[in-house]
């Protein structure tokens, strides 16, 4: 198995705690995340929530759905979120994502940790690492569009 980390900073025209309630709430991550299209299964358990993400893989017309588990926890509260993801193919990737008030912004810093089988693993780092941009510029625009009201 392969272990890799990494990690990506950003600013976001938005308070922490609008961040934060976003990030919580897993229905946000359809279409923050580019992969992901559906959420099922959502429960609220001792201050986690558990659910299944659905990401989807294309390729020209074919497609795969890939159910994953995650389970959400807030270990410091309207700060950071650290998200436990389960994949088929025993990919497990903890994404920590930490908030800090920055001017009338945030500033949001992700560190993700993920582990691979090492035939995988050049495939899981270059989808995560664009994952974790992509979700980065979508949140930006998410937060802009709200506060402008467009």
């Amino acid at each position: 198995m392969s272990i890799d980390e990494f990690r990506h900073a950003f600013r976001v025209a938005a308070t922490p705690g609008r961040i934060y309630d976003h990030l919580g709430d897993p229905e946000s991550y359809v279409g923050l995340s580019p992969l992901v299209v559906a959420v099922r299964d959502v429960r609220h358990t001792g201050g986690a929530v558990a659910y299944v993400a659905v990401e989807r893989f294309r390729l020209g017309p074919l497609h795969w759905d890939n159910p994953i588990r995650v389970t959400m926890t807030f270990p410091d509260p309207g700060r950071r979120i650290v998200s436990d993801v389960r994949s088929p193919g025993s990919v497990h990737l903890v994404a920590t994502v930490d908030l800090e008030p920055d001017g009338e912004g945030t500033r949001v810093t992700e560190f993700v940790t993920v582990t691979s089988p090492r035939v995988l693993r050049r495939f899981v780092i270059g989808q995560a690492r664009s994952v974790q941009r992509a979700r980065a510029r979508e949140l930006a625009r998410r937060m802009e569009a709200s506060r402008t009201g467009a």
